[in-house]
């Protein structure tokens, strides 16, 4: 491909001691790092390192990196490393910060480019915790073509109150329970302060979880890395392990596009939908595949869904976090299950060198006894997979719904139109909202927010005012991974650029309805033409810095929200 790296051969720099002075710089600036005559013979590595102490997801990365590092010398290669942002979802969740997280995967993934493409890499190791680090890592990854291999930085373990396992997810629900009067204070501060006991990402299947999880299954991490926990000593050696095949992945000059196939991607969706991951996976994976040229459309999506059956029983709609997970089995457990039953791809390339089918060769086709994380195959918890791609008069490029959990996939009722998030949060807590609504939080889409938030303060507080099985929402913004009820996020074209969401009318009749994948709202097509006709752009937003050139750059949801 024209547009990936253009690097020199192996050993080519131990050439230049010898090819004269014009490159006596080079050298130079090299030696002043570390560099010895025999090192420049050596295939120079660079690892991407996403530690900060911004986020508990990210606290921990700093040691793998070093840990990589060392073990990336000891097999012959030359460590380079080097800094990449994060921002922290849960800390930022329903600010106007959290318009910068879905912003930050482009610039994740554009830094990493820059600087290895800049400095001719001739492998990558990316070490990332948050969210956006591994969609934007693997971005970078597909882009750049060199031989690369990605460390998750580990899941948090679960916090403790009452009996009960707490993650994250658990303080925003509480902010509902605690303000219907279904909580005292003091069990709403108990969750507070133990839900997050130490380093590591969010615990349940949100959405770093499914993303480390759907990396795995694409081929491009290790086996059972990411399940690991964060503070565990197995995780600093997942990491070590992993500098080492990304060696042998530059002798051998295995490059991404050989195993970022399109089977590798069905082979994640496929593992995003037993497993019951976020909605985020169908953005980042959308995303990911563009960078790889690899054709991936929402369609794909709901065909693999309809043939996968999930069978893990994962936060947030379950009862289990990644660590148990992990404890029976892990993702290698979950992929040999649907490789038995014909629903994955044995043949493709992973970064061990060997296939899906040969990493998976010993690991057991049945989940352990005593215990029920993990469902046989046959008895699932769903016949079929949980990420539904609606569509209809609202959302004529699609929508996204996370159907786990629901008594009731069918709702019909009045729009309650909020321009923002906080305006929407602002209703639920003051009791403004009744059973039978469906909330429309508009304006929230990529370009519009810009950056697309996430609703999960909003989805929460339903939750936790006891409305989750009787209120609707959907949103052209995105959902955190700890979501779920009945709602429906990503729905394009979204409102700045004139989508239908734009066009409704406090109380307009939404139907919303995930056994037939509709969204429509009960108006006419004439009524529709009339209303967009009349309808005009907002301003934007932002008109300076870095929201307002996303705004400017960013593509639709429905195709990944790509800025390229």
């Amino acid at each position: 491909m024209a547009d990936t790296l253009s690097r020199p051969k192996l050993n080519r720099r131990s050439a230049l001691i010898t090819e004269g002075d014009q490159r006596a710089p080079n050298r130079a600036m090299l030696r002043a790092v570390g560099f010895e005559d025999d090192d420049f013979g050596k295939p120079i590595v660079a690892i991407a390192n996403g530690h900060s102490t911004i986020t508990p997801c990210n606290a921990g990365l700093g040691d793998l990196a070093t840990a990589a590092e060392h073990a990336a010398r000891a097999h012959g290669a030359m460590p380079q490393t080097f800094g990449t942002i994060t921002i922290s979802d849960g800390i930022s969740m329903g600010t106007e910060g959290m318009k910068l997280s879905l912003v930050s995967r482009e610039v994740i993934a554009d830094s990493i480019e820059t600087v290895c493409r800049g400095q001719s890499m001739d492998g990558l190791l990316a070490v990332g915790g948050c969210d956006k680090n591994m969609p934007g890592a693997m971005i970078a990854i597909a882009r750049l073509n060199i031989p690369s291999v990605f460390v998750y930085g580990g899941t948090i373990k679960p916090g403790h109150h009452a009996g009960e396992d707490l993650t994250i997810v658990s303080v925003f629900e509480a902010v509902g329970q605690y303000s219907a009067g279904r909580i005292p204070l003091e069990t709403f501060r108990a969750i507070e302060q133990n839900a997050c006991p130490g380093n590591g990402s969010c615990g349940g299947m949100y959405t770093a979880n499914t993303m480390s999880s759907a990396i795995e299954a694409m081929g491009m991490s290790l086996p059972y890395s990411s399940t690991m926990a964060a503070e565990d000593e197995e995780k600093r050696l997942s990491a070590a392990e992993s500098a080492g095949v990304l060696v042998e992945l530059v002798e051998q000059q295995l490059l991404p596009r050989d195993i970022m196939t399109r089977k590798a991607f069905e082979n994640a969706i496929r593992v995003v939908m037993a497993v019951g991951g976020s909605t985020n996976a169908v953005l980042h994976l959308l995303a990911i595949a563009h960078a790889a040229d690899v054709e991936l459309s929402l369609d794909d999506f709901e065909r693999i869904r309809l043939t996968t059956p999930l069978f893990c029983d994962l936060k947030p709609s379950g009862r289990y976090v990644a660590t148990d997970l992990h404890r029976v089995g892990g993702i290698p457990l979950v992929m040999k299950m649907l490789l038995d039953r014909g629903l994955l791809h044995g043949d493709c390339m992973t970064v061990t060198g060997r296939t899906v089918a040969e990493n998976l060769r010993d690991v057991p086709s049945t989940p352990p006894a005593g215990q029920d994380v993990v469902h046989p195959i046959d008895g699932p918890l769903y016949r079929q997979g949980h990420l539904n791609v609606l569509r209809g008069n609202l959302a004529p490029e699609g929508g996204v719904a996370k159907t786990t959990g629901l008594k009731s996939r069918r709702i019909q009722g009045p729009a309650r139109i909020f321009e923002s998030e906080e305006a929407c949060l602002a209703a639920i807590l003051g009791d403004e909202i009744r059973p039978g609504d469906v909330i429309v939080i508009r304006n929230e889409g990529p370009r519009g927010g810009p950056g697309m938030r996430e609703m999960l303060s909003p989805t929460s507080a339903i939750i936790g005012k006891g409305l989750g099985d009787s209120v609707g929402l959907i949103t052209d913004g995105r959902f955190s991974g700890g979501t779920y009820g009945l709602v429906v996020g990503h729905v394009a074209p979204e409102a700045a650029v004139g989508g239908p969401i734009g066009l409704l009318h406090e109380g307009d009749t939404v139907t919303i309805d995930a056994d037939h994948n509709l969204l429509q709202v009960e108006l006419s097509d004439q009524e529709l033409a009339a209303r967009r006709a009349a309808w005009r752009a907002p301003a934007p937003r932002y008109t300076r810095g870095v929201l307002a050139k996303y705004a400017e750059q960013v593509s639709s949801a429905s195709v990944g929200a790509v800025t390229d």
